[in-house]
């Protein structure tokens, strides 16, 4: 049969599938095809765990020598298997994918790759059926097992799910939020997971003559290609729950729907099981788009929805900017803003590239501007389909339109009004003297969908460790990211464009210059155990990083008392803080050899590429500290631009391995007598990083971006070109939010 189907290439693809179909026919006894979920998952590995305890250096964190009486643990709450459909269609070998991930791969990764403490399954519920809401529980439980002493583990599985709402609305926008899990037994965790309504998820992105065509191409993975139509069936054919029931008294068989927060709140609540809820950042949302109308006791529950993403492996959300993709008017009506300061929105490179091929195309300066601007407003009124208002149009010809210039890592098309610093600037005003606000503390994590928790470990292996992915040049029936149509002078109407596949939609070809190896959440906990570690995330005592496992503390020191970041407190006097931080280890190359003994040649190879979180004894050098500083708003309609300082103030590190230690205090905290909001950020030197120069612009001698190099996920962009730019990794630590006691 291996010579049969290496045979097979795209001029005989009838001939091959006529004959794929008539073997699967007459030997179904004797090939094994995935089952109807594409998965025969293998249990998490027990292996030698107990060689991974806390005294191991790997992953011991004992700090006290530096006068702290808690460890800090590293984490992931963030990880998709190809459970979830996006990640099921991006593991296609064929388009450089690594096939199937099932959740018992995400625990072994965690444990012998990563080396985490704890990590949180967390796939997109649209496409998690009964079935494998069952196998998730079950893959969950047995990692769990296999972690050792239950006081003492050498890692901590979290169960959950990923609600991912999208809308190009953005008053109905709602953005993605993650549920976490404290308990895993059956009686303590809800029947079906509740997912945000998404149709285009649910539907098998190709027909049966394709997906014959490819087992046929590529016949070492032909179970994973014949499996995807069932795969997507199985979400087709399970029911959707009736609407005004109590979620307990739902039929166990069908799929759970919640179309806003205060819905999946309400469900939540009637389960009665710990839980919490965090959303990450800005995420194919609407240029328009902010965190106000979800600022309201229906739609935020302050008790669950305690923490937000602030870094993943889309990149940053953290900072706010001045740049508009978009003007609304009072009406409602939308329209193309000028470009401020190096901020240029998409909408005005649209008009430019029409403009220029108008006049290479002989046309009248009047009719070129007249075209220049149909092209603005076509773009806009296609939202986050904007790009392909423009026929013909190449990542290239957008130079670095639509980013934040001077942000660190920013995701791509990051919004103002969706970023960390925005959130926590606005107040809802709804009841008179008690303003409410998100009171978010700060986590990181990788939003992997190959069931890799914990992928920023080391810089390598692009198209393994990041979300990039595209198809292969010598395979022309698969549906490519890039637009063929031919480049003409003018634009078009979203409306003619027709039914577009996903990646067009969202640009997923631009994307691949943004995707990061991903970040880490990591908290002071008492103890390793389960129920410490939700302590502090419940606390906010926790903090992001970039990847890098940096050691961060925050401390407020005020009227005699010590008060960790999270903490929101109301101070008659002077505010005084107190910040360290240690860089994270070098990593020595390869594995360590409970890894390999654990694992195996070739599972380390599938699941590690033969690269684990190996630490030496060397640190890098932390070289800034950062201050930012926000003062919400005391009253509707105040501007947040003027509410955030962002550096308040900067230190600059001495050279040393042992870390930076400073102190400073806010001598103007009680002057205007309003609430402030503090946190820092802790800088490396700068190191290489996957993806880390973006789109690799070119600037002219005004700093314009005149030309970009962009990473593809295709073969324009080798596999063994990981590009990589310097960064200065980061972390970010969880605010202290502080209101001024009025003295008498």
């Amino acid at each position: 049969m291996a010579n049969i189907g290496s045979s097979c290439r795209a001029p005989l693809i009838v001939s091959c599938v006529l004959l794929i179909s008539l073997l699967a026919a007459c030997s179904s006894d004797q090939q094994e095809i995935a089952d109807s979920d594409g998965f025969n998952a293998p249990a998490p590995l027990s292996g030698s765990a107990s060689q991974i305890s806390i005294d191991a250096p790997q992953r011991a964190t004992d700090f006290a020598d530096n006068g702290a009486s808690k460890q800090i643990l590293f984490g992931d709450l963030h990880v998709h298997t190809t459970y979830s459909p996006d990640a099921f269609i991006m593991a296609m070998p064929i388009m450089g994918g690594g096939g199937l991930h099932p959740p018992a791969d995400a625990c072994d990764f965690a444990r012998y790759c990563s080396s985490l403490d704890f990590w949180s399954i967390n796939d997109h519920a649209e496409g998690i059926t009964p079935e494998r809401w069952m196998k998730t529980k079950e893959a969950i439980r047995q990692c769990n097992a296999s972690a050792g002493n239950s006081d003492e583990p050498d890692l901590v599985a979290f169960l959950g799910w990923e609600w991912t709402q999208i809308d190009p609305l953005a008053e109905n926008y709602y953005g993605h939020k993650n549920v976490v899990l404290l308990n895993t037994e059956e009686d303590q965790v809800p029947t079906r997971p509740i997912a945000a309504p998404r149709k285009e998820l649910v539907a098998a992105p190709i027909g049966k003559l394709v997906q014959y065509g490819l087992a046929a191409t590529d016949w070492s993975n032909r179970d994973y290609y014949l499996g995807i139509n069932r795969y997507y069936d199985e979400i087709s054919q399970t029911p959707i729950c009736p609407e005004g029931v109590d979620t307990r008294e739902l039929p166990a068989d069908c799929l759970e729907q919640a179309a806003r927060p205060s819905q999946l709140f309400d469900k939540l609540r009637q389960w009665g099981f710990t839980n919490m809820v965090i959303p990450h950042g800005s995420m194919n949302a609407p240029p328009n788009a902010t965190f106000d109308q979800q600022l309201n006791l229906q739609d935020h529950d302050p008790a669950t929805q305690r923490l937000f993403e602030i870094f993943s492996g889309h990149g940053s959300s953290e900072e706010y900017f001045s740049g508009l993709a978009v003007d609304v008017d009072d009406s409602g009506r939308t329209s193309c803003p000028e470009p401020t300061g190096d901020y240029l929105p998409c909408c005005q490179r649209a008009g430019q590239i029409i403009h220029e091929r108008c006049e290479t195309a002989g046309l009248s300066v009047e009719e070129c501007d007249a075209r220049a601007i149909t092209a603005q407003q076509n773009y806009v009124e296609a939202g986050v389909t904007g790009h392909m208002t423009v026929p013909g149009q190449q990542v290239s010809d957008w130079l670095n339109c639509g980013q934040c210039p001077d942000c660190f890592t920013p995701a791509m098309n990051l919004r103002p009004g969706t970023t960390a610093q925005y959130a926590l600037a606005i107040s809802n005003f709804d009841n008179e003297g008690e303003p409410l606000r998100y009171n978010f503390g700060f986590i990181g994590s990788s939003d992997n969908h190959a069931a890799r928790a914990g992928t920023g470990y080391k810089e390598y292996q692009r198209k393994a460790m990041t979300e990039v992915t595209g198809k292969s040049e010598t395979w022309p029936p698969l549906p490519s990211f890039k637009d063929d149509r031919e480049p003409v002078p003018y634009s078009v109407s979203f409306e003619s464009l027709g039914k577009l596949n996903l990646g067009k939609l969202r640009n997923t070809e631009r994307k691949s210059s943004f995707f990061l190896t991903g970040g880490l959440v990591a908290v002071h906990s008492e103890s390793r155990r389960r129920e410490s570690i939700w302590e502090s995330l419940e606390k906010k005592e926790v903090y992001a990083t970039s990847g890098d496992r940096i050691l961060l503390w925050f401390d407020l020191k005020a009227e005699g008392r010590t008060l960790p970041m999270g903490s929101e407190v109301a101070l008659a006097g002077e505010p005084h803080f107190e910040v360290k931080a240690i860089g994270a280890q070098e990593q020595l190359p390869g594995c360590p050899q409970y890894a390999s003994d654990a694992l195996g040649t070739d599972r380390l190879e599938k699941l590690c590429r033969n690269e684990c979180y190996n630490p030496s004894d060397q640190r890098k050098l932390i070289t800034r500290i950062e201050v930012v500083r926000i003062r919400p708003q005391a009253k509707p309609g105040e501007d947040v631009a003027g509410l955030i300082e962002d550096p308040w103030r900067s230190f600059d590190c001495p050279p040393a391995p042992a870390g930076c230690s400073i102190e400073f205090s806010d001598p103007s905290f009680h002057a205007t007598g309003r609430d402030s909001i503090y946190y820092v950020r802790a800088l490396q030197a700068p190191s290489p990083a996957v993806n880390g120069g973006g789109l690799r612009c070119e600037y002219d001698d005004n700093g314009t971006c005149i030309a970009v190099n962009p990473c593809y996920g295709d073969m324009r962009t080798p596999v063994t070109d990981d590009c990589l730019a310097p960064v200065q990794e980061r972390a970010w630590s969880s605010p202290i939010f502080i209101s001024p006691i009025p003295k008498r």
